[in-house]
């Protein structure tokens, strides 16, 4: 196994393993184990848990983001309201467990600061991708309403894993769909 399918191997070990049990509970010895790459190539990859751990951020970052994304791009809704869909979809999804970045800022951002500047980014990298959509519309304040559906978005997030309820982001969507039809000139 190359350098590259190491890595990625290790990447996708990390992902299944961060998420699901969180940062801290998870070894590099039961990363190499799970993976089945070897210590040598695993420390040739990544010289220590925090740049795993960083690049396991940063890696789920473009994904989460290309995956919502990719679904309002073929959505017919409202490309602002079918975010709320796409979170429909993904609180169903087995081993759903809230916000990787939240849980992983709440487990290690007071101190690693990597974490935490992962889990700041990603949230403004979200804030801007709503943005976008929200410039598409005919509204009032562009910027107090991607702000809004930011919250919304997060509180959504937050009341599935808490709750084990998808219909959160069915109720985030109506709040959604309010705040535009008020803020629509």
């Amino acid at each position: 196994m190359d350098r590259h399918q190491a890595a990625d191997k290790l990447l996708d070990t990390a992902e299944a393993l961060f998420y699901e049990r969180g940062i801290q509970a998870v070894g590099m010895a039961e990363l190499r184990a799970t993976s089945g790459v070897s210590l040598k190539r695993l420390y040739q990859c990544f010289a220590s848990k925090d740049e795993l751990v960083e690049a396991y951020l940063r890696r789920r970052d473009e994904r989460w983001l290309a995956a919502l994304t990719a679904h309002v791009e073929r959505s017919d809704e409202p490309p602002a309201l079918a975010v709320f869909d796409w979170l429909h979809e993904w609180f169903q999804e087995p081993g759903f467990r809230g916000c990787a970045f939240l849980n992983s800022f709440g487990e290690l951002g007071g101190v690693a600061p990597a974490v935490a500047e992962a889990a700041r980014k990603h949230k403004q990298d979200l804030h801007d991708y709503l943005r976008e959509l929200v410039d598409r519309l005919d509204v009032a304040d562009p910027g107090e309403l991607a702000e809004q559906l930011l919250v919304l978005v997060e509180g959504a997030i937050a009341t599935a894993a808490v709750s084990g309820r998808s219909d959160a982001a069915r109720a985030a969507r109506s709040a959604a769909a309010a705040l535009i039809t008020a803020g629509s000139r």
